[in-house]
């Protein structure tokens, strides 16, 4: 994430707006400021667009394009995952511990990342999402004991995947296969995952436009 470069970057007031998406830059750098409140997050999510900024900077919004997305009927299970599955090792519940879990997301330790973009300020708007029952959790157990989840806010026919945690091997996979077992069984149509990865990409992911991430969006 660069704020660097904003010359021409929209400054969000405390006006409910957004400006449109095909205005972001080739990072998908969309607009700066504004506030976290529960009906800013929703619009924004409804929109294809998103916060992620670095603690102690002003809220950044996204859009990038293309968007990294997972159609359910695509995921894909490897060999040694299905042994996981099979075993009986992990319990899997849903929303049982949301403050834990995305607790748990913004201090865990990752090789690929200097800190966290999981700042107080974010943890406290997605609890109240959680409590409105938009932002929902999947948590897993090993012996009782927390280790792994992952939590996004579900919009009815669309996922939108924010992080998961694991502190022992395949658990946030073991709670993202599950997850999206479930969505597909609902029918939903995909899996917002929004920035690529290798990971995501080896459990199905796929990059779109973000022209038809928003047709998904708005269908």
């Amino acid at each position: 994430m660069n704020e660097e470069d904003n010359q021409a970057m929209f400054f969000l007031t405390n006006a409910l707006e957004f400006p449109s998406v095909e205005s972001a830059n080739e990072e998908g750098l969309l607009a700066i400021g504004g506030d976290l409140s529960p009906e800013r997050l929703l619009l924004a999510y409804k929109n294809g667009i998103f916060p992620w900024f670095n603690e102690d900077r002003a809220i950044l919004w996204w859009s990038p394009d293309p968007r990294m997305v997972l159609f359910p009927s695509k995921l894909r299970i490897s060999k040694s995952m299905k042994k996981v599955l099979n075993n009986n090792l992990f319990r899997l519940t849903k929303n049982t511990c949301f403050k834990e879990v995305i607790h748990n997301c913004g201090t865990i330790k990752r090789g690929d990342q200097d800190g966290t973009w999981i700042t107080p300020e974010m943890k406290l708007a997605y609890i109240q999402l959680h409590e409105m029952g938009i932002a929902h959790s999947y948590e897993v157990w090993e012996n009782d004991i927390l280790v792994g989840g992952l939590y996004g806010l579900d919009l009815g026919h669309v996922f939108c995947g924010e992080s998961m945690f694991s502190t022992t091997s395949n658990a946030s996979k073991f709670a993202f296969v599950k997850m999206v077992q479930e969505l597909q069984q609902k029918n939903y149509m995909l899996v917002d995952c929004q920035v690529h990865t290798m990971h995501l990409e080896s459990l199905g992911a796929e990059e779109i436009s973000r022209d038809a991430f928003l047709k998904y969006l708005k269908a």
